[in-house]
């Protein structure tokens, strides 16, 4: 799924303009970022939970060389689907 698709759901479902459609679908995902990085999860009803995880720094090898390199620490962001998600799939 990409902005793109968004954009066209909206503005077919909605009958505007794909201007409208666009920033409509960049609002969306604005606001899911947004609250990503205000609350650290986001939850949308019949479809599933978004959250954000630590990661820890750890050690990987390069797949090129096979030379050991350092992994920063940083976030991630998981998704567990909703049952009902689970089965209408």
């Amino acid at each position: 799924m990409s902005k793109a698709f968004i954009a066209q759901v909206i503005q077919e479902s909605l009958e505007t303009t794909g201007v409208a459609a666009n920033r409509a679908a960049a609002d969306v995902i604005d606001a899911i970022v947004a609250q990503l990085k205000k609350e650290g999860g986001f939850t949308l009803p019949s479809f599933g939970t978004f959250t954000v995880k630590k990661t820890k720094a750890r050690k990987a090898l390069n797949p090129r060389t096979g030379e050991p390199v350092k992994v920063k620490a940083g976030k991630t962001v998981r998704f567990k689907a909703s049952p009902t998600l689970k089965q209408a799939v």
